[in-house]
């Protein structure tokens, strides 16, 4: 029987539902397989903010300047599992791409991620940019807020519009295999479904490394 081991990984602006979608995937029998029970699943995200000892603090994203070695060493870290564990399913709720969006509009750097893509193709990564219709961010806000624990940074939602666009120019000169993926009616179960068809359409749910 071959083995499923798909690997991909979720990026876009903040209210586009990428956790809750990592989640479901790492479910998803066409991914996955059928589960009868459940056990243990990587699901990883460079937004665990790891650097500092404060909530909300900074991790791989939003990293200062003079903790760049150490983000980027952190990066390496986990190519390096993930290359030491390739023949297995890894879903990545935000990471380089992310990162390069963040720290272009607060700290006017560019970061260069070539070599992380390089070694994240040739196991068979690829990306699902997520986004959404510009008008539907406030309905996705006040859902948003029913739950979070800091509701402040959606104040300004004209921020996730700009996030958007660089997500898109980004995305568009990746070198892994990118699906762009219209979140906006909030249908799990058809996002789930159109990632699934892509990723047998290209070959991505298994190794061929």
């Amino acid at each position: 029987m071959s083995k499923l081991c798909p690997k991909l990984i979720l990026e876009g602006t903040r209210l586009t539902g990428k956790t809750e979608l990592a989640f479901a995937l790492n479910e998803h029998p066409r991914l996955v397989g059928a589960r009868r029970y459940r056990y243990h699943s990587p699901l990883v995200s460079a937004e665990w903010c790891g650097f500092t000892n404060t909530p909300w603090g900074r991790g791989l994203i939003n990293f200062a300047p003079e903790e760049t070695e150490l983000a980027m060493a952190t990066y390496d870290t986990w190519v390096r599992l993930f290359e030491q564990l390739r023949y297995y399913s890894w879903i990545v709720d935000r990471f380089h791409l992310s990162t390069q969006v963040w720290q272009a509009l607060h700290r006017g750097l560019e970061p260069d991620f070539g070599w992380l893509e390089r070694r994240l193709l040739a196991i068979g990564f690829r990306i699902v940019l997520c986004y959404r219709d510009p008008d539907s961010f406030s309905a996705a806000r006040s859902e948003r807020l029913e739950v979070s624990g800091n509701p402040s940074q959606y104040d300004d939602l004209e921020i996730f519009v700009r996030e958007q666009a660089r997500f898109d120019a980004l995305a568009a000169k990746s070198l892994l295999p990118v699906l762009r993926l219209d979140v906006t009616d909030g249908d799990r179960q058809r996002m789930c479904d159109d990632i699934a068809d892509w990723m047998e359409a290209e070959g991505g749910l298994y190794a061929d490394y």
